[in-house]
């Protein structure tokens, strides 16, 4: 019963670390999150060059620029942001992430999936949700720089992951979920 009794109370105060947090979630909707993307996106280009060119080989980029996160024995995550094709906004989509295992914590981040094929760019519209799977190679934001012709290649989309504030710690099994919304 302790155990259960743990996981409850770890999901409560998830909750209230991931409220706390300042997301912005039902704010000014679509005008919030287009300036957030645009903040964001610069951001990215001016930090780690590499992805500018990473950005005009892209057939779309999602960006999500503040996805909030905590965590303790259960946790989760959500942002909104906004898919762009040729940077320019076609849609907007929620990303929600649910985490169980050893984990303490919260934190903001910010991060970009680049479309690097045109078929995973249309099974990503095509969806009524679309979850990261295998077919997605996550970069640091030190490979964001260096981001190269090899990898583009070969690729279908690439997550890159950046701008991380906080502290989240620990070892978890954790799944990410996409889905258009409407602001």
């Amino acid at each position: 019963m302790t155990v259960n009794r743990r996981i409850l109370l770890g999901g409560i105060g998830a909750s209230l670390a991931l409220a706390a947090c300042g997301n912005g979630v039902g704010g000014n909707g679509a005008q919030t999150i287009d300036a957030r993307v645009d903040t964001t996106r610069d951001f990215l280009f001016s930090r780690y060059p590499g992805t500018q060119e990473l950005s005009r080989q892209a057939f779309g980029v999602l960006y999500m620029p503040l996805v909030t996160e905590a965590g303790f024995g259960i946790g989760g995550a959500y942002g909104r942001g906004a898919l762009r094709i040729n940077d320019v906004t076609v849609d907007y989509y929620s990303t929600t992430r649910a985490t169980i295992g050893f984990q303490i914590g919260a934190q903001q981040y910010a991060h970009a999936l680049f479309f690097m094929t045109e078929g995973a760019l249309g099974d990503f519209r095509r969806g009524s949700g679309w979850a990261a799977g295998a077919d997605v190679r996550y970069a640091t934001p030190e490979q964001g720089a260096s981001l190269g012709k090899e990898t583009t290649e070969i690729e279908p989309v690439i997550a890159l992951v950046f701008g991380q504030s906080g502290l989240i710690a620990g070892a978890t099994l954790a799944g990410v979920k996409y889905t258009r919304i409407i602001p």
